[in-house]
């Protein structure tokens, strides 16, 4: 759907500049929040295609069937747009993540135990 369509033919809203979905109030929301931005960046870094410096607009953008797919799976609609809140989310989940990753591993059946409420 345009933005035309969505706002009136008669519309004077201005459109955001987007990178393939992205748009401005999700990168100042990233912006804002320093304590994302090593987790924002392994995720540009994740999402980019190989070799994206050598094309057009040779910017880390991910591949078009990657983004759709990314979109369906997300909001089950190829043509869904992050919100700031949805990507502020999802860094935060890749932190987390990314942190128990770097865990040392349990000693066995020390899950069970925090799972029961035990001292461990």
């Amino acid at each position: 759907m345009t933005a035309d369509r969505r706002h009136g033919a008669g519309s004077t809203r201005r459109r955001r500049p987007r990178v393939r979905g992205v748009d401005a109030r999700v990168v100042m929301a990233v912006i804002t929040r320093p304590d994302l931005w090593w987790t924002a960046l392994a995720a540009v870094r994740r999402f980019a295609p190989p070799g994206w410096w050598r094309r057009p607009p040779w910017l880390p953008v991910p591949a078009a069937d990657l983004w759709r797919f990314r979109m369906i799976t997300a909001y089950g609609d190829p043509e869904a747009r992050p919100t700031p809140t949805d990507a502020l989310d999802y860094l935060e989940w890749c932190r987390e993540v990314a942190a128990v990753r770097r865990s040392p591993p349990a000693a066995p059946g020390e899950f069970s135990r925090r799972l029961e409420g035990g001292d461990g």
